[in-house]
């Protein structure tokens, strides 16, 4: 046990009597939160299976969205991953935390679900004049501005600048709008989506830079 500066303890005796004496179950030791609820899930415990899906479907329904461009797609696949969750929790190594292991499994099921229909040859065509499904979808980086207290026209500026964006999103190739999606839209670190896609940070930057070139030349004179 190492404690920095020297401790004021009459000779080693009494450090070692001291450090006996501490509690056995110190904070640190004691599982945390979120280890606890772990434990629950791996249990089955049915109570906490519906707190993880109730606390984590928007967000890995908003990342599927993103990923598939259907609605209803995103629906399923968002009740497909939490199945594939429960069926799985007891090979959650800890490695990752629980929404990066819930993101990888959600891309896993996005990849299936493009591979199924890439065998079918199925053709998607994106109008402009199309609505975005789903009112309540993240901002890309930066370039998506915050409404709130924006004047109408700002608003509809605002409207016009996302449909751009998720336009052009859309038609990036999946590895580089995979990367974007997680790193740019979610929020998560390099590491994170290393362990959501179980590439190396290294491929992470690489498609970031890769992705974020394609996507600037899309947008050329849209924003």
């Amino acid at each position: 046990m190492s404690f920095g500066e020297p401790i004021a303890l009459h000779g080693q005796a009494e450090l070692e009597r001291a450090a006996a004496a501490s509690p056995a179950t110190t904070p640190a030791a004691r599982p945390s939160a979120e280890a606890q609820f772990i434990d629950r899930l791996r249990a089955h415990d049915g109570a906490a299976f519906e707190h993880l899906v109730t606390d984590r479907t928007p967000e890995i329904y908003a990342l599927l969205y993103r990923l598939t461009e259907d609605a209803e797609e995103a629906r399923d696949l968002t009740q497909e991953t939490f199945l594939q969750a429960f069926r799985h929790i007891s090979h959650f190594r800890g490695d990752a935390d629980l929404r990066t292991w819930l993101y990888r499994i959600a891309v896993n099921q996005a990849r299936n679900r493009w591979r199924w229909w890439k065998r079918r040859r199925r053709n998607v065509t994106v109008s402009l004049d199309a609505p975005l499904d789903g009112a309540d979808e993240l901002s890309l980086g930066s370039r998506l501005a915050d409404e709130r207290g924006a004047s109408p026209e700002q608003q509809t500026l605002a409207r016009e600048r996302e449909r751009a964006i998720m336009i052009a999103l859309r038609s990036l190739a999946r590895p580089y709008r995979e990367a974007i999606v997680l790193r740019d839209v979610e929020g998560l670190s390099y590491e994170e989506v290393a362990a959501a896609l179980d590439i190396s940070v290294g491929t992470v930057k690489s498609r970031l830079s890769r992705g974020r070139l394609e996507l600037r030349k899309r947008l050329e004179g849209s924003l």
